[in-house]
């Protein structure tokens, strides 16, 4: 089933994420190879595409998982995470309706 995982950061996390980067986008990049990750972005905390020093407010993750366990293990796993870059991850269950 899909599982969405919406993350909120922390004030002030822009050094902190850039920070753990790599192995966050490694981790999304081994979902991909194994075709489980639907989408995966950050929220921009201005309205804006490159929001610049104005980093970001969170992020969004929608990928597969065998069950809501195990993608709240998966985003408790997460290097943002465990850099202190979220303040809060909920995930939840989620059907994709369209396209």
């Amino acid at each position: 089933m899909l599982y969405a995982i919406i993350s909120e950061d922390v004030n002030n996390s822009l050094e902190r994420r850039l920070a753990a980067r790599p192995d966050h986008l490694a981790r999304l990049e081994a979902l991909r190879d194994e075709g489980r990750l639907v989408l995966a972005g950050p929220h921009p905390a201005i309205d804006g595409e490159d929001p610049g020093e104005a980093g970001f407010s969170g992020s969004l993750v929608v990928a597969e998982f065998d069950s809501q366990k195990a993608a709240q293990a998966w985003a408790d796993a997460d290097p943002y995470m465990i850099a202190g870059v979220y303040a809060r991850v909920t995930v939840k269950p989620f059907k994709k309706v369209l396209p």
